[in-house]
């Protein structure tokens, strides 16, 4: 039988970064130590790949036996000499379109070979497929399941259109285990988590995550609600623990996310901690996190593996950070909590058809890492003209605020938010002495609950009406331009709020860009037919929507083609559900559906809080306290810098290193190197953009090489705005650079 022995064999020698992340652990841990808290200043660029696009690359490069595996070059995996950065291969995966295929999208790749080391892989997912890569060739495995691609749909019911998943999985022995994006909508497919053969793509084992009949947790849900409710995903980074062969994953919320009128009860196992038995996927322990989750808390970020003194006892623990800013840390056998954790009163919820949970889960030694909960005192004003000061105090005074309050059908303010907490790259450790660090983001989101049908956009983007926003009017609502818009076509208008309810979460109001990229001129650029297809069945990082109903993506085409014609706040009311009406899919017959199917925008507000926006904690889990807090990285263009400290929702994570370090890169266009110890800066480097992903931290010849990707940033986004004085790097910065200290004068 053909075993992975490549994480434990290249690991132990320290050399290579031949997994995600850095390990199966998922640390961001490298035991190099010839980079250290004396000469990291010195590092210099030893060389540099440019990406030969315009494409931000969130790919966390791999590297094993001096080869260096990237995304670049519109989304393709290409394979470097470690030592020079000489291209070796590209592999094309014809999905082109820079930003809206390839590899463009993903978090990075998973690295296999026999145990003979003639067979070496590279596992990565584009196109709704688990591919297997030749890694010293680049040549797809013909061998592995469908010549060399595994349907990611494989082993999903329900699952109509493909499936995307941005993150990688985890290899263990013989097997690869996955997760995948189900989509937001109501009724989306269920994220069930599945096991398949390395070698041969045959599928081993399947954890139902909505559960069926007869398996623990099926009464938290509706009857038969595995039929027809979905979610529950893992849409985030998990971590095994090799030697005891337990995975340890965090799952999503159920869907829709932030309404539960049709999901009454827990709903496990959403906003789960969860040990499955890697070799045959059968649960061994589970904590929910958030019951009957109404605010997208689910936890992403990778769960950390640490060993403790507890009690005067040596425990070996696992540490899952939410977005919700809680750390909760459990004995990695047992799952027994290491500190209480108790179940305390919250508020209800007085939104129609909705029965909150009366409590939630709350850690009582470890403190958050992230501030929970923001009123009008909090409101940070140096980026806003006289009205707006006014026009946001009146609306935070107005709005409910506090740690689990449900969203309403007014003002809601969410700290941390949907984009906050702890994210994907966000936590990592030092395997040494017990420490977990986690990146924290405060950024809030103001919801405000509207029926099905209409649009969602009054509360994204949160700008006050009327005002500019990148030329394309007012984000707040526009209402100057509705007027003109009324005189639009129906099916333009219908087409903005189908945008305002599926798309603009992650494409912003505007189509400027927030979580994903711009698409203003998707169609344009694209054509109506291919953009018809990116949206049913999706496309490097763009996951399909399988939910939407023939005329809604009808009128969502027309809109795109022509979206300056129905600008923010002049969407019209949809026809909901049943007889190819418009909107999402109607409910299953004897399935009693709720008042209605409710629905926000997310209205992220990063700058109208005090900074910092992002900090780094560092936790000794011997004791449960945070050893040391600091601003991730800063925002110069900003004003004083003792001020207004902390990256605007970076989306780069740290790495530590046995030589002392915390490093890391973000939106700010600098490299870090902060004591890992006491969290002090120790040096930075200027780089031409900012960076995101994970840095690798490897070793050619006797020379460590610190390698990321510097290729977004883009200035600082926030919803595809600026901050004040930020600048758009030329496409020409784009590239990987690899930094090293000088080498050795020759005699």
């Amino acid at each position: 039988m053909a075993l992975s022995v490549s994480a434990v064999w290249a690991q132990s020698q320290g050399k290579d970064w031949s997994d995600y992340l850095g390990g199966s652990e998922s640390a961001h841990y490298s035991p190099l130590k010839q980079v250290n808290k004396s000469n990291v200043g010195k590092l210099e660029v030893a060389w540099s790949y440019p990406t030969g696009d315009e494409s931000s690359y969130t790919f966390c490069p791999l590297v094993v036996d001096n080869v260096a595996y990237v995304a670049a070059k519109n989304g393709e995996l290409v394979a470097l000499n470690a030592a020079t950065g000489k291209e070796l291969w590209a592999h094309n995966f014809g999905a082109g379109g820079g930003r809206f295929g390839g590899i463009g999208g993903q978090r990075g790749a998973n690295y296999w070979e026999s145990k003979d080391r003639s067979d070496r892989r590279i596992y990565v997912t584009s196109g709704g497929a688990l591919q297997a890569i030749n890694a010293k060739t680049g040549e797809l495995v013909d061998s592995f399941a469908d010549h060399g691609k595994l349907d990611l749909r494989m082993g999903i019911d329900r699952a109509n259109g493909p499936l995307a998943s941005r993150t990688p999985g985890r290899i263990f022995e013989n097997l690869i285990i996955l997760g995948s994006a189900t989509g937001e909508g109501y009724l989306a497919p269920p994220g069930d988590i599945r096991a398949f053969d390395i070698v041969t793509g045959k599928l081993q084992w399947v954890f139902h995550t909505v559960p069926r009949p007869g398996e623990f947790g099926y009464e938290t849900w509706p009857k038969n609600a595995y039929t027809y409710m979905g979610g529950v995903d893992v849409w985030g980074e998990f971590t095994v623990d090799e030697k005891r062969g337990i995975v340890y994953l965090g799952t999503a919320s159920a869907k829709y996310e932030l309404y539960g009128g049709d999901r009454p009860g827990d709903n496990l196992y959403a906003d789960c901690i969860i040990a499955l038995d890697a070799r045959t996927g059968k649960l061994l322990w589970h904590f929910q996190t958030v019951h009957h989750d109404l605010w997208d808390c689910d936890p992403d970020a990778a769960p950390q593996l640490a060993t403790v003194k507890h009690d005067g006892k040596t425990v070996d623990v696992v540490a899952l950070a939410s977005k919700n800013g809680f750390l909760y840390v459990f004995d990695r056998v047992t799952g027994k909590p290491l500190w209480p954790i108790e179940e305390r009163p919250v508020p209800k919820s007085d939104v129609p058809g909705e029965v909150a949970s009366p409590t939630q889960p709350f850690p009582t030694v470890v403190p958050p890492f992230s501030r929970q909960g923001m009123t009008v005192a909090d409101m940070f004003t140096a980026f806003m003209t006289p009205e707006e000061i006014v026009w946001w105090k009146d609306r935070l005074s107005k709005a409910r605020t506090g740690l689990f309050t449900p969203p309403a059908l007014g003002d809601t303010i969410l700290e941390p938010s949907v984009n906050g907490g702890a994210l994907f790259f966000g936590t990592a450790a030092d395997p040494v002495n017990g420490t977990v660090f986690v990146l924290g983001k405060d950024m809030p989101s103001i919801l405000k609950l509207v029926p099905a049908g209409e649009s969602t956009a009054e509360n994204s983007g949160g700008l006050i009406p009327d005002r500019p926003r990148n030329g394309r009017g007012g984000a707040g609502g526009g209402r100057a331009n509705i007027g003109a818009a009324a005189q639009a076509g129906v099916a333009e208008r219908r087409g903005r709020t189908v945008y305002d309810q599926s798309c603009q979460v992650c494409h912003g109001p505007n189509l400027d860009g927030d979580r994903g990229p711009e698409i203003a001129d998707a169609v344009k650029e694209l054509g109506a037919d291919q953009t018809r297809i990116i949206i049913t069945k999706g496309k490097g990082g763009m996951p399909a929507i399988p939910t939407l109903q023939p005329a809604a993506l009808n009128d969502l085409i027309a809109f795109l083609t022509k979206p300056d014609a129905a600008p923010v706040g002049s969407g019209l009311p949809l026809v909901q559900m049943g007889g190819g009406g418009r909107g999402e899919p109607p409910y299953p017959p004897g399935v009693e559906p709720p008042p209605s199917r409710y629905k926000t925008g997310y209205g992220n507000e990063p700058y109208v809080i005090t900074p910092p926006w992002s900090k780094l904690s560092a936790y000794d889990l011997n004791t449960g306290k945070i050893k040391w807090q600091t601003p991730y990285g800063d925002l110069p263009e900003a004003g004083p810098s003792d001020k207004l400290r902390g990256m605007v929702y970076p989306k780069s994570g740290p790495v530590i290193t046995a030589g002392g370090l915390v490093l890391f890169a973000g939106n700010d266009s600098k490299l870090y190197a902060l004591d890992k110890d006491t969290g002090k800066l120790i040096a930075t480097k200027d780089l031409p953009n900012g960076s995101l992903g994970v840095p690798a931290v490897y070793e050619v010849n006797g020379r460590e090489y610190v390698l990321l990707a510097v290729s977004g940033g883009n200035g600082f986004p926030v919803g595809g705005r600026l901050a004040p004085g930020g600048v758009n790097p030329p496409a020409t910065s784009k590239s990987y650079m690899a930094f090293a200290l000088p080498e050795a004068k020759k005699q």
